[in-house]
């Protein structure tokens, strides 16, 4: 159980660090009206961006780790908490300062997380995981399609669609992750999760990246936070076979919507970036970053 939520908050941290970096990476490239994959291309050439790559990459293999030694709900809430890390990363790179409401919701997802790991119980199944393969294709499939559409808009609406979709997809890779059989190439080659993993988590990275260029960041990262952390925690709990301990049913819903809430207040962090070569400038928040 340590291990597990080790690692899930060890992959926050990287996800953390790797939320600003892709972040500036994406507003340093024109958006664009379509899925165009060329635009993905464009913003891969910034060395923000392969860095926050590799950080997800790295942040993955542990939150791969987490997702196979906890309950989903646990593994799932830990990665919520690399908004804590980017806030305070803007704290200290930054020197942005937290209200007290903010602090407070540092403490609160903390605090939730303990009541999580205490209220944990039984890991569920992994493997082929039945069926559900053939439903996160067709998950990934939709969310595709619902993408195409809303990423014709420039409204605000199209930035939260974008990242309700991104999260959508991240929480394929998190259910993917768990009904991966054992981890051999030779089984891993031939289990369609792989394929639902590697495609689910692409376009996640993609549509997020595509709601970054366009509107707030707190538009596009809140809708993206909770899907990708409740999605997968109701499939484990729901489908899965994860439990919680006898008697403790209501601390852990308390602490799974007090993690989620307070990661959520601490949205407004994820993506900060000064622009580059105006020391002690601003970093650009919640207001859209020009094209370029």
């Amino acid at each position: 159980m340590l291990l597990g939520l080790a690692a899930a908050l060890a992959a926050a941290v990287l996800y953390g660090v790797a939320a600003i970096l892709q972040a500036s990476g994406a507003r340093k490239v024109a958006s664009v009206e379509s899925l165009d994959p060329r635009v993905m291309a464009r913003i891969m050439r910034q060395p923000t961006a392969m860095a926050a790559l590799a950080l997800m990459l790295v942040g993955f293999l542990l939150h791969l780790l987490a997702i196979r030694l906890v309950p989903l709900f646990l593994a799932q809430a830990g990665i919520a908490a690399s908004l804590v890390i980017t806030a305070l990363l803007a704290v200290v790179l930054f020197h942005d300062r937290l209200t007290r409401t903010e602090w407070g919701a540092v403490v609160a997802v903390f605090g939730g997380l303990v009541l999580l790991a205490t209220s944990a119980g039984s890991v569920g199944g992994t493997g082929s995981g039945g069926s559900l393969p053939v439903v996160l294709i067709a998950g990934i499939v939709t969310i595709a399609l619902c993408a195409a559409v809303a990423v014709r808009s420039r409204s605000s609406l199209s930035t939260a669609a974008l990242g309700l979709l991104a999260g959508f997809g991240y929480a394929v890779v998190g259910i993917s992750g768990r009904i991966l059989p054992d981890l051999t190439l030779r089984n891993l080659a031939t289990a369609p999760a792989t394929y639902t993993l590697v495609l689910g988590g692409s376009l996640a990275f993609f549509l997020y990246s595509l709601a970054l260029q366009r509107g707030s960041v707190t538009l596009a990262t809140t809708p993206m936070i909770v899907t990708q952390t409740v999605t997968p925690a109701a499939v484990g709990v729901l489908l899965l076979g994860d439990s919680v301990r006898s008697g403790w049913v209501p601390a852990a819903a308390i602490g799974f919507v007090v993690t989620v809430l307070a990661a959520s207040a601490l949205v407004r962090f994820e993506g900060t970036a000064r622009p580059s070569g105006v020391p002690g400038s601003s970093p650009a928040r919640d207001s859209p970053t020009p094209t370029v």
